[in-house]
This record gives structure tokens, sequence and C-alpha cells, in this order.
């Protein structure tokens, strides 16, 4: 079903979890800008709630995060992590509703299940809450029994567990040993605690990784029951990641492999009775994220594909990002001056980008090729992007359907560099980005 076109996938693109893209971000917007969001809230927000720890540091992981390995270290940033949940709360008007929570990371469980239940307990006090669809992410090898009470007298309703790989000799090959039978107890665990949405991060593309491989990984999945499974293509940038530096380079994939493994995947799991979700994700029908691609619900934002459709998302944590409809902020990725700038009661929002019209235009396009596979484009966009857009037309990748834009089922794989037409600010930095699949 899809046909390998090397040059056009040839160039990084970002993967819009955000328009305009972090890379965009800069030290213009602060403190200040992002406590006038705050203050004009209203309706309903959603909140992402970043623990950056882990037990054990995976080498391929980009992710804002260090060894939980320091009680003192852990304790002081969730002090100040308590601390900014108060200052936030304080800045959002009453009319302003949570009806979502996430927690992610590194790993939550990378804390104690008593310091957890201290976190969400305070979001429970501070913010207006009525009864929140809460998200945890989890690592399997740290996910002991203890958890299991947790997890079902918070009501966590979704978890997502990063596997990657059940093939033994990847997983040492990328720093993260976990065996199947700890995935299995893993799942069985959430299972009986009441999570009804399982989500498995599975990856291809990896280090000596055959279509065996992923053919044995996406089985196991299956078997498991997982409801949603995000499929992504391993991402080398040593000169970004110093840690990926453990990786052997030599025994990657290249780019026609990886593009067959990400083919396979995806006819493998339709024929699974999974329904893709955008480039990457699959759900079982009943899944609320299938059912919001197939009544075109469908979102995109930091968390990646959501049936989410609040129109703020507030970030809390070092390096956590809010976003506003006119506004993107991040706050202080380092975990030093993070604590720091909260022990002087202030918000840690360094940088960032105001959304203009213009902006969101663009970002409204964007969306909807990747939610929806298609976008209504006005005149002047067409005069703009349809000569960029020229080789995907000739391949079949894409049509004109009037003034919209229809990306074509066997242009699933390129729906990314589609949109990047769109995207004026990627003429001088498409080489910091990853490739498209």
């Amino acid at each position: 079903m899809w046909t390998y076109h090397p040059d056009l996938l040839a160039i990084p693109v970002p993967r819009y979890t955000s328009f305009p893209t972090a890379a965009e971000f800069g030290e213009g917007v602060g403190p200040a800008d992002y406590e006038v969001a705050l203050e004009r809230t209203t309706g309903d927000v959603s909140l992402y709630v970043h623990i950056p720890f882990c037990e054990k540091i995976c080498w391929y992981c980009g992710c804002n995060t260090s060894v939980a390995n320091r009680r003192d270290r852990v304790a002081s940033y969730l002090d100040a992590l308590h601390r900014e949940i108060v200052l936030v709360a304080e800045r959002l008007p009453a009319g302003a509703r949570i009806t979502r929570i996430a927690f992610g990371g590194g790993s939550p469980n990378g804390i104690s299940p008593i310091d957890f239940v201290r976190l969400v307990d305070a979001l429970t006090l501070q913010f207006e809450t009525s009864r929140p669809v809460t998200s945890i992410e989890l690592d399997p090898r740290t996910l002991g029994p203890e958890w299991a009470d947790v997890i079902a007298t918070v009501g966590i309703e979704r978890a997502s567990l990063g596997v990657q790989t059940f093939a033994p000799r990847l997983q040492q090959a990328i720093g993260r040993v976990q065996p199947a039978r700890m995935i299995e107890e893993g799942t069985a665990m959430l299972r009986a605690a009441g999570v009804a949405s399982i989500n498995f991060d599975l990856m291809y593309g990896l280090p000596g990784q055959t279509m065996a491989h992923l053919k044995d990984s996406l089985e196991q999945t299956v078997a498991l029951g997982a409801d949603r499974i995000a499929l992504f293509g391993y991402a080398h940038v040593p000169h970004l990641i110093a840690r990926q530096r453990k990786i052997d380079a030599s025994a990657l994939p290249d780019a026609a492999a990886r593009f067959a493994m990400a083919a396979f995947g995806h006819e493998y799991l339709l024929d699974r009775g999974y329904v893709a979700v955008g480039f990457d994700h699959f759900a079982l029908p009943g899944d609320p994220l299938a059912q919001a691609m197939l009544t075109g619900h469908l979102r995109r934002n930091f968390q990646g594909f959501t049936e989410d459709q609040a129109p703020v998302l507030l970030g809390l944590g070092a390096s956590a990002i809010s976003g506003f409809p006119d506004l993107l902020v991040q706050n202080e990725k380092n975990t030093g001056r993070y604590r720091m700038m909260l022990s002087q009661e202030r918000l840690t929002a360094t940088r960032g980008i105001v959304r203009h019209a213009e902006d969101r235009r663009r970002g409204a396009v964007i969306e909807a090729l990747l939610c929806r596979g298609r976008a209504a484009v006005e005149p002047d966009l067409h005069r703009e992007a349809w000569p960029l857009l020229a080789p995907y037309f000739a391949a079949g990748l894409c049509e004109a359907d009037g003034d919209d834009l229809v990306i074509a089922p066997g242009g699933l794989p390129y729906a990314r560099s589609i949109a990047a037409r769109f995207d004026p600010y990627r003429k001088d930095s498409l080489r910091r980005f990853s490739s498209a699949v």
C-alpha cells in the first residue's frame, strides 16, 4: 500500500505537536506573558505534570529526565513542583475547570507511590476539578505491586507502558532490559486496578532490528490486548542527545528498511482490527482515541494525537510546555534553576512564542492534515504551497479536491512532509528535526 520515495523523505521535519514548534521558541516570552494568559483562561483546561526522573536511563531517550538515585534531589524537585501548583492555581480564574490530568516524564513511577499520592492530592485541592480523566506514563521495570492500590484509588483510567521491543538482544542494545514476563505482569496489574485503556509504546529502526523482531513485538502486544499502540521510528541524533552515543550506529537499519518496518506495522495492526490514528498511532475501535479519529474530532497537542478538546493545556514541572490559543510557553528546563525560581515564588516560564493569527491559520491546516488527512486551504496558501507540493501530487500522495488538500491513503507516511510545506519557519531550520519515517 505504501511506496517508498526516498527523495520525498530526505528532509527532516517536525512532529508538529504544536505550531509554531518548540524550535521557534525564544526568550522574548516569559513569566509575565504566562501570567496574563493564565488569568484570562476560562472553560475546560488540561494539565500535564512532568516528573523528570527514571530508575534507569534508556540510551535512546531524548526526554528531559535523570536518574532518581538521590532522595534529596527528588524531594527538593517535588517541593518545587508543589509550589508551582499553588502559584499556577492562584492565577487561574474560578471559571477554569480541569478536565484532564496527565502524568509524564521521565517515569512518574520513578518517584514513590506516597509522593505520587501527595501530588494528586495537591492538584485536587488547588484546582477546580470534576472527575478529570487521568492518565500516566509508566516504566514496567519499576511498576511494583505497591502501585496497584495507588492506581486504583486515584482512579487512573489510562496508562502508557514504555515497551519499545520484546526482543532481549535489542533491549540490551538500547539500554532497556525488561523481560516479557515483566510487561505481562504490569499489564495484568493495570487491568486489575481498573485501567480501561492501556497504550504500548513500540519502536522500529532499532540497532540490529529485523522485520521478524518487529513482527514478534507486534504479536505480543496484540496478544496482551493493548487498546492503543504508538509505533515510533527511533531517531538517532547523538550530536543532540549524548546518551545515544552508547548505541551502535553501524547496526541501525537504513532508511529503506525503516520505511518497510513502518509499512509492515501499519498493515499488520489494521489487519488485527486496529484503527490507524494519524501516521504512527493505532487504537481499537471502541477506544476513545479511535472514536475521535472516526468522528473527525482527533486533535494534536504536546502529548501527541489526542481526543482532548480542551483549548488550554497547562504544563507543570521543569521543561513542561503550556499551550494557549495565542501563546506557547515553556518552563525552565534545568531542574536546579527551576527549583531556585520557585523558591523565590516566581513562575518558571522562560521561553515561548506568541501565536499570531497567521500562526493559528497555518496551524489549523497542519493539524487538519495530520489528524484528518484533509484540510481546507485558502487561495493565498494555495499559491504558496502548491508548487512545493508538486512532487507529492505527481507521486499520487495527495490531491486537490476543490479548495481542499487531501492526503491519499498511500501518502500517510508522508503526512508530516506534506504538512511542512505550510510551515514558513522551516526554510531555515529543516535540519533540526528527525526523519519523517
